[in-house]
């Protein structure tokens, strides 16, 4: 059994800096891969992705040394078992909003008796096709389980979330949860700050390491600060916009006959 990584670093308390990725493509994920990220998210839930398009990428960053995480469209227990035989090892589950919604989680990616995992590893890539030795034994310590935190209702009871066994981490989803909020600018909007490092304390103070995503460099700086031990940093659609425009908007405006 191969050491699920980022499990293992997050429990140890070390900070990982991670990247979305979005693009749906394993050549770009391959790219992606060797940029040096700690962790990268190959995102099913809103990027142009399926179960053969996620396990293309799998498949396309074994050899990179960052830690993958995959984020199925919903936390659905047929779709996370899916996501785990084709060898996603670390799940993060949009949408979680209490504290028995994540146990229902932790069951799912569990086999039993312990949780509801269906036991078809024997065909499954996550067991090197049976040559992992005893790989349902070990499978349940080895699989990593991160919920999202992007509602109102969510960080109401987020001390709850957080506090479930078998949540190896929370993730506080800020454009959802303003989104719900009616927040139109939570990078300016002081208060929604202040409830967001509120997350972050109570999901440390549940002994739980908590991570989040934005794209402005201030406040990613300042959540490391706070303690937030995952932390995304950007997202390659979003990355590679602004460096075509830029490299676009170095050259004179072609002329329309």
């Amino acid at each position: 059994m191969i050491e699920n990584r980022f499990k293992t670093a997050l429990a140890a308390g070390d900070r990982q800096i991670g990247l979305w990725v979005a693009a749906g493509d394993p050549y770009v994920a391959s790219l992606i891969g060797h940029a040096g990220f700690d962790w990268l998210v190959i995102d099913g839930e809103h990027g142009p992705n399926d179960l053969r398009s996620i396990l293309a990428q799998l498949q396309a960053l074994e050899s990179s040394p960052s830690a993958v995480v995959v984020r199925p469209p919903m936390g659905e227990a047929w779709m996370i078992k899916q996501l785990l035989d084709i060898g996603a090892e670390t799940l993060l589950v949009p949408m979680v909003e209490t504290a028995e919604q994540a146990a229902e989680l932790v069951r799912a990616v569990r086999y039993p008796p312990v949780g509801k995992r269906g036991v078809g590893a024997g065909i499954a890539r996550a067991s090197r096709f049976s040559t992992v030795r005893n790989y349902v034994q070990q499978a349940n310590e080895n699989v990593c389980l991160l919920v999202q935190a992007e509602s109102r209702k969510a960080m109401d009871n987020l001390s709850a979330i957080a506090s479930t066994e078998g949540v190896d981490g929370v993730f506080i989803g800020p454009s959802d949860l303003g989104a719900d909020m009616g927040v139109t600018d939570g990078i300016a909007d002081t208060q929604f700050q202040r409830l967001i490092e509120r997350g972050i304390e109570t999901i440390q103070a549940s002994g739980k390491p908590a991570g989040i995503l934005t794209f402005n460099e201030a406040l990613n700086h300042r959540y490391l600060e706070l303690g937030a031990t995952f932390v995304a940093v950007g997202a390659d659609i979003a990355l590679f916009t602004s460096a075509l425009a830029d490299l676009r908007g170095r050259y004179p405006v072609t002329s329309k006959k």
